[in-house]
């Protein structure tokens, strides 16, 4: 599974917990904000506190997390493909 990590949105730093299948808890500024759900590439859902069930309203700022868990990729990884295309020479 996908280790915790940060993105920023503005000037607001997010902290990234994945849970598995496409769901993650969100911290904002150091607190639990929100459980997310990946709906489709650029649409994301926010998940009930309660019930954990998917509220189907649409939601620019979690949709702007979601681009950012998209487009995130891990230190890890990127090392990993560098020390490849190394090999590769």
């Amino acid at each position: 599974m996908q280790e915790p990590f940060d993105i920023q949105i503005g000037e607001i730093d997010y902290a990234v917990f994945p849970e598995g299948n496409d769901t993650y808890v969100i911290f904002k500024n150091g607190k639990e904000y929100v459980h997310i759900q990946k709906d489709t590439e650029s649409q994301w859902l926010k998940l009930d506190a309660e019930t954990a069930l998917p509220l189907f309203e649409t939601d620019e700022e979690i949709n702007a997390i979601g681009r950012e868990i998209v487009a995130y990729v891990p230190e890890e990884e990127e090392h990993a493909e560098e020390e490849g295309a190394e090999e590769l020479d």
